[in-house]
């Protein structure tokens, strides 16, 4: 296991790769030796490397060879998901395409790109607690799953991302890592040793299990609202109330669940099988443009893989990260603080530089 880097003489220790608070502490198993992970909250990051290739196993064993269970709640939920949304073009509204293009940003972008993802699994910034909450309710609102499985399953792809225990690697082909992979548990049977391993700073969180917990009846309670507000708007207008409010019902959830879902899922699979490679990484991720806009700059994949900490996923100028745009705007309000991206890497770099000098 890799320790922490000493604050002096750093040009005599490997610059280790970003890794989410608690990730060295948890136990030797968490994190091959061989990635160069060290622990620390977002302020302690020093800088960041790429992992040297490691080279995948002759055989690989799919993820089905072993016994696995169907997860039939998750199973049936996108199912049910997938067969709603088919009735959104014969309720089609303007109010309620509008809703489902807003919620799928706000859940997209706000929620898991920013949320679940760079705040909660990887710790990319601090921002007050009122706030943080906020984010992981939006992030529980686009479908995914709860944070702590979601933080979960992603801690563990990057702890074996595209060898053998990544939970959605297109190895083990292209649509396991899309969507089939959801419906089997992850957690070996041990929920609760599964996410103590993978999460033990989250599962300390009263209110991040609340959401993880009741999961279902946040979104059912969500969607009757948004339902009932379409019934109460339509009422005013010729349409009719009913009409309305299962237009919106079937845009604003059901299709535009269907749309972020497939949406987080192109990450998974696409950004591991196309594009271009900023960063030399034992993956095979990937920087795709078209998943990198329409996932709100997730889809720069190989950047985010080489410098996980990292709350800036476009590191060229044309790679367009507009998750990390929201975050420049909370950083210029102070509502985010000690932001890891290029910049304070560099600043970091440069101030143990200073420092190594004026100790020689």
């Amino acid at each position: 296991m890799v320790s922490p880097v000493p604050k002096h003489h750093h040009h005599h220790a490997p610059a280790p790769v970003e890794t989410p608070h608690g990730y060295a502490s948890v136990t030797e198993e968490f994190v091959s030796p061989a990635k160069g992970f060290a622990s620390g909250g977002a302020g302690s990051l020093v800088e960041s490397t790429v992992v040297e290739s490691v080279d995948a196993p002759a055989t690989r064993p799919h993820p089905l060879d072993n016994p696995m269970t169907v997860n039939w709640g998750p199973a049936i939920w996108l199912v049910a998901l997938h067969v709603l949304a088919l009735g959104a073009p014969f309720y089609f509204s303007w109010s309620g395409l509008g809703l489902a293009v807003l919620f799928h940003w706000m859940a997209g972008s706000l929620g898991i790109c920013l949320g679940f993802h760079r705040l909660l699994t990887h710790t990319g910034m601090d921002m007050p607690g009122w706030l943080r909450n906020v984010f992981a309710t939006i992030g529980t609102l686009a479908g995914e799953g709860g944070p702590i499985s979601w933080c979960s399953n992603h801690r563990k792809h990057h702890a074996f991302s595209d060898q053998v225990g990544d939970p959605h690697s297109p190895k083990d082909g292209p649509w396991w890592s899309h969507i089939y992979w959801l419906a089997f548990n992850t957690d070996g049977g041990d929920r609760a040793a599964y996410v103590k391993k993978w999460v033990p700073d989250l599962i300390k969180d009263k209110y991040l299990m609340f959401l993880e917990d009741y999961f279902l009846p946040i979104h059912i309670a969500f969607g009757a609202l948004v339902t009932l507000a379409g019934y109460i708007v339509g009422s005013f207008y010729p349409v009719g109330g009913f009409y309305l409010a299962t237009s919106w019902f079937l845009w604003a959830i059901c299709l535009r669940h269907v749309a972020l879902l497939h949406t987080t899922w192109f990450v998974n699979s696409a950004s591991h099988m196309w594009g271009y490679r900023n960063y030399e990484t034992r993956d095979e991720s990937r920087n795709l443009w078209w998943v990198g806009l329409i996932a709100y700059g997730e889809g720069w994949h190989n950047n985010h893989h080489a410098r996980p900490r990292l709350a800036q996923h476009g590191h060229k100028w044309w790679e367009f990260d507009m998750t990390y745009q929201f975050i420049c705007m909370l950083r210029f309000f102070g509502l985010a603080k000690n932001v890891v991206d290029l910049k304070s890497v560099a600043d970091k770099k440069q101030r143990f530089a200073e420092e190594d000098h004026q100790a020689a």
